[in-house]
């Protein structure tokens, strides 16, 4: 498949508030990138003409209830069985802050074995508690797994912004220890609160600014399909998107978030999806 042919789907629905800086990461990287309302979807049974479907950051329904929880199930309800297909068919997932809280609630992660029944985690309030807006340092941990990120060296830290005010990854107090195993064992941890230097935050604030498990900002499913990170890596697509961009010599016109992006197309294009 040819970069200029790969399809992406970038639904939104009232609240969301990211889905321009999304779709245009993908069409600055020569991708065709539609914003689609959930309800257009609906009325033109159109979820299977994309490659790749994105779920780009925001309040979706104002995040009544709990963040993600109306959109995850209005998803099921309306197109489930075209979301279940577009599973089965290993077609990319990617969730973004509130997509991600969309990805959990819809069972989709962690994603042992497809579609969970119930939710195995939930992206909760932050301690401290509050809205958090700042740049942080993530670490690559994957080791190959992930489809958005296979081509990022292990290791390689990565800069971006975060902006949510529920971003704690929890697991039932009974299973935390066995599903963290799992998790590590099936190489589902994507990306990590760090340092500048790489050190893991162990969960100590601001280093990690939410208070989340094991450090985790970012998760895969056990195939490596579906993505969700709390970051924010449109907001870290171009160099003058960085906060200290007027003190630093830039070489590339891009920041690390290109780097997510950029990966996933190359591997619908590989895999001629």
């Amino acid at each position: 498949m040819k970069l200029q042919d790969i399809k992406v789907c970038i639904m939104r629905v009232g609240g969301t508030n990211c889905d321009a800086e999304t779709a245009r990461a993908f069409q600055t990287l020569g991708a065709q990138a539609e914003i689609k309302h959930l309800n257009e979807i609906v009325k033109q049974n159109s979820l299977l003409n994309y490659h790749l479907l994105v779920f780009p950051g925001g309040f979706s329904f104002g995040d009544y209830i709990r963040s993600g929880v109306i959109f995850a199930r209005t998803l099921n309800a309306k197109i489930g069985k075209q979301m279940k297909q577009f599973i089965d068919e290993n077609r990319p997932i990617l969730g973004i802050c509130n997509g991600f809280q969309i990805l959990i609630e819809y069972g989709l992660l962690p994603g042992f074995e497809g579609i969970s029944q119930h939710p195995q985690a939930a992206l909760t309030t932050n301690i401290p508690q509050g809205f958090k807006c700042k740049w942080i340092y993530l670490k690559n941990e994957n080791k190959g797994k992930c489809l958005f990120t296979n081509h990022i060296p292990q290791g390689k830290i990565l800069k971006m912004p975060i902006a949510h005010g529920e971003g704690r990854l929890l697991f039932p107090v009974e299973k935390e220890k066995n599903l963290l195993q799992k998790i590590a064992d099936n190489d589902m941890i994507v990306f990590r609160y760090c340092n500048e230097n790489g050190v893991p935050a162990n969960q100590t604030y601001p280093t990690n600014p939410n208070g989340t498990c094991h450090d985790i900002a970012g998760l895969c499913n056990k195939d490596g399909t579906i993505f969700g990170l709390m970051p924010h890596p449109e907001r870290a697509m171009y160099w003058w998107q960085e906060p200290d961009w007027t003190t630093k010599t830039h070489t590339t016109p891009y920041s690390d978030g290109k780097l997510v992006f950029e990966n996933i197309l190359k591997n619908i294009i590989s895999a001629k999806l």
